[in-house]
């Protein structure tokens, strides 16, 4: 696609279903039915990530994908939202996949999309603008958010973090994609088996192929390496988007994430 206006809308899907239910680690924290249900530093994680892209320049209309409207009308903040007609809801599908999907084939004029997840509470409206214009000024029909490993350990140089080792140097995901077109989306069903690639490899044979799981495997390529085998193999246009902010990998998988998390938002506000 041709390369769009820096400072357009784009649609965004904030996927929030719970694969775990109550039984999710960070659920049983606050005793909640979804992880992003929680109250972190005050505020309820989905409500935070909600509010942050709500503020950013790109974002237009806001949809969050979960099993129900009842989960987001039981957050005031949320519910005011939707009564403004500023956020909406759309039925999460079976897994990742599906949500996207059935997202893109239920929103009018759902392109370009960006898609975030309820978890993403160290996000900010410039980390979703910064993103948002690196992509539509690309052209490209998918991106994806990557942080390089050097500028995270230099924010957290003891942090423990698994980093995707590649030709040049480790990187990090910021669980932030884009898909600008319908051809698109057919790079999204990557994430039928769920994410965590790099803590599941075997995710990576199935929705990779074998040669780029060896290619990660053995660090053969640069990352922009590996998204042209990718836009080679999908017949669509990668971009990696390159993160300049340490936070924008970190999300709250486990309760150690939360705590971290946490503290990490105090900081941010004591420093304002």
């Amino acid at each position: 696609m041709a390369s769009q206006s820096t400072s357009a809308k784009v649609t965004v899907l904030v996927l929030a279903a719970s694969r775990a239910g109550p039984q999710d680690a960070v659920a049983q924290l606050q005793s909640v039915s979804h992880k992003c249900l929680v109250e972190i530093d005050g505020e309820v994680m989905l409500q935070r990530v909600v509010r942050e892209i709500a503020e950013s320049d790109h974002a237009g209309d806001i949809y969050v994908s979960i099993e129900s409207e009842d989960l987001m009308r039981g957050v005031p903040f949320l519910a005011d939202m939707m009564d403004g007609g500023r956020l909406k809801f759309v039925a999460a599908g079976e897994n990742l996949f599906a949500s996207i999907e059935q997202a893109a084939n239920t929103i009018p004029d759902a392109y370009p999309m960006v898609v975030s997840t309820g978890d993403n509470a160290l996000h900010t409206s410039e980390m979703f603008d910064h993103f948002c214009s690196k992509t539509l000024a690309s052209g490209a029909e998918v991106a994806v958010a990557m942080t390089p490993a050097s500028t995270i350990l230099e924010a957290y140089p003891d942090g423990k973090r698994a980093f995707h080792e590649l030709k040049d140097g480790g990187w990090s995901s910021c669980n932030l994609y884009a898909v600008t077109s319908p051809a698109a989306i057919r790079a999204a069903k990557v994430f039928e088996t769920g994410g965590q690639f790099g803590k599941q490899p075997r995710r990576i044979l199935k929705a990779f192929g074998l040669r780029f799981m060896l290619m990660y495997k053995f660090s053969l390529a640069t990352i922009d390496g590996m998204a042209n085998y990718l836009a080679k193999r999908w017949n669509v246009s990668v971009k990696v988007v390159r993160m300049p902010f340490a936070d924008a990998p970190i999300d709250v998988d486990n309760p150690g994430d939360f705590t971290r998390t946490e503290a990490i938002l105090k900081k941010r506000r004591e420093t304002v």
